[in-house]
């Protein structure tokens, strides 16, 4: 599931815990977005039809995510990996290697987790 920068501000703060009440979500993420009581409900209320957001109305604290991070991240990833990179992992690696340096023991780790894998 694609997130929008909104959604996926929003989901930090709902990946931080268990279960929140609207007040609890709405300060968290005031200095951040600004967002008021209202806007954060509608936003809840629109992710809850997405099937995103569980919310259990008998609670006093009723909202939690129903989609995990690594989900969205994945989701993410493979995005931009086929997008920008035509599917093509190697391509991405080589770009973000490029484009940053790495020290020794993350050289080591990358090339660890590659002879690991199956190929």
């Amino acid at each position: 599931m694609k997130l929008t920068d909104a959604e996926w501000t929003l989901f930090e703060v709902l990946w931080s815990g268990k279960r929140f009440a609207l007040k609890e979500i709405t300060k968290a993420l005031s200095p951040t977005l600004g967002w008021n009581r209202n806007t954060v409900y509608t936003y809840l209320i629109r992710m809850e039809a997405k099937g995103m957001v569980a919310v259990d109305r008998d609670s006093p604290k009723p909202y939690r995510a129903v989609i995990t991070r690594e989900e969205c991240a994945r989701e993410e990833r493979q995005s931009l990996l086929n997008k920008v990179y035509g599917g093509a992992a190697g391509d991405l690696i080589a770009a973000f290697l490029k484009e940053s340096s790495i020290d020794k023991k993350e050289a080591d780790r990358l090339r660890k987790m590659l002879d690991e894998m199956e190929v």
